[in-house]
């Protein structure tokens, strides 16, 4: 075994995704040294089996829309069919770009990379490969993986790993989860060609967003031929010859080429040595208080493996915090409200902070306001032949809580949203900013004119 001594740092963290690198990243800008240690590949699922592979299948979706629809536009085009050959390559070319840069970043940060399966011995010391590596503080950031509902996954039963190494287009694909990952692989797979149903238990698509999204979603869908079944869960997946059946609970049976589990992703926490070092540990999550501390001094938890909203961003923000803490910065706590939600598929759905049922709960219902902006009168969106919605939620007389909104290309405006919602702009605050014409931005700029009592293009 190595020489222990030689393996003592500031920090260990213990994976190399989004909340994990970002850490490793801002510990050593403030001083610390830092072991970053990696089973897989640095940058994690995000950018290997999540959110960059995922949105480059949806940009290739977008483009064969593009293609069927431009007589729409006078464009005479058509579409031929789909590559995937060629999809998978565009799609790993961008993964490669990142994966390069990010390799250079932590290269030229100075920060020991440690390749390996790592497992805590202690609060204060990782074992990889037989070798220890001892901090003074240990970061854990093991992520999530992929829920499976107990099915068996292989064969024509995948989760979305599976789906994003496919080398042909199902012809028909059953989804089981009408969440986020649910409903993105529903628009990829719908836009080059397969037919599609979603079974969500819940009442509605994308359960989590305000209603009217949810209930917008479900039009649009219609509309695109999208199938779904909501308020009913699955009773069995059953493997034959040729196909898969899916049995419902309500005794409903679809037949299908491939079947999606995409039921949400669980905390990554078995085996590590987590609950021997002490370490409370809730059913895989690790809890920690507002600042990111675990139960045992000195060991912090970032990230998915946090409970929380599961976004990429909010463990870059998570890891940011941690380094920050650890030197005794005092940081601003991450507060899950406040963090901003894009769902890819089209239209897109891009939201921060509370619903309207959640502000209802909040401050009663006498105490909220809210408004709905079409984007019917928003010049940009009807160029781009897209319709939707932009719906302001505030306390009443009071900031605005909530920014929900549904539309092609919408996930680009949830940074204006992001700062109204921290911030806590009041409408008037708003409303008295510039929005440039034409473009999408402006109907934020509309909304908040409508909930100051001023609507400009949209009845009071």
């Amino acid at each position: 075994m190595a020489d222990v001594a030689g393996n003592n740092f500031d920090i260990v963290i213990l994976g190399g995704g989004s909340g994990g690198y970002a850490c490793a990243l801002r510990a050593v800008q403030l001083g610390k040294s830092v072991a970053l240690i990696e089973k897989s590949k640095l940058g994690g699922t995000c950018l290997h089996w999540g959110c960059i592979p995922t949105k480059a299948m949806l940009h290739a979706a977008e483009v064969a829309d593009g293609a069927r629809e431009g007589a729409k536009f006078g464009v005479k085009s058509t579409f031929e069919g789909i590559d995937m050959a060629a999809v998978n390559s565009y799609k790993d070319g961008v993964i490669d770009r990142l994966y390069k840069g990010l390799q250079g970043l932590i290269k030229s940060g100075g920060i020991t990379v440690v390749e390996g399966e790592g497992k805590l011995v202690d609060p204060k010391t990782v074992e990889v490969n037989g070798e220890r590596y001892t901090g003074t503080n240990v970061v854990l950031a093991t992520g999530s993986v992929s829920r499976t509902l107990g099915l068996e996954i292989g064969g024509r039963v995948i989760t979305s790993t599976e789906a994003l190494k496919m080398s042909e287009v199902p012809e028909r694909v059953v989804i089981i989860g009408g969440s986020v990952i649910g409903v993105e692989f529903a628009s990829v797979w719908k836009s080059f060609g397969a037919d599609v149903t979603i079974i969500e238990g819940l009442p509605t698509l994308v359960p989590l967003e305000d209603p009217s999204l949810s209930k917008q979603l479900e039009r649009a869908f219609r509309k695109r031929k999208i199938n779904f079944k909501t308020g009913v869960k699955f009773d069995s997946v059953k493997q034959t010859e040729n196909g898969v059946t899916v049995t419902l609970e309500d005794g409903t049976t679809i037949d299908t080429d491939l079947v999606l589990v995409a039921v949400g992703r669980g905390p990554n926490s078995a085996g590590m040595g987590y609950e021997e070092a002490g370490i409370t540990v809730d059913r895989g999550w690790v809890p920690t208080n507002e600042r990111l501390a675990t139960n045992v001094d000195g060991v912090f938890a970032v990230g998915d493996l946090v409970p929380g909203l599961q976004l990429a961003h909010r463990g870059f923000a998570h890891g940011i915090f941690v380094a920050e803490e650890i030197a005794g910065l005092n940081p601003q706590p991450v507060i899950d409200a406040g963090i901003p939600r894009v769902t890819y598929c089209d239209p897109e759905i891009a939201s921060v902070g509370i619903t309207e049922p959640q502000a209802r709960e909040k401050f009663g219902d006498d105490g909220v306001e809210t408004v709905e902006y079409s984007l019917g009168g928003n010049g940009k969106s009807q160029i781009l032949g897209t319709t939707g919605s932009i719906k302001l939620v505030r306390e009443k007389d009071g900031p605005i809580v909530g920014v929900h909104m549904i539309g092609a290309r919408y996930g680009e405006q949830v940074g204006e949203a992001s700062l109204i919602v921290n911030w806590e702009a009041y409408p008037e605050d708003v409303a008295q900013f510039i929005h440039a014409h034409p473009t999408q931005n402006e109907a934020l700029g509309e909304a908040a004119l409508a909930l100051a009592g001023k609507p400009l293009h949209s009845h009071a």
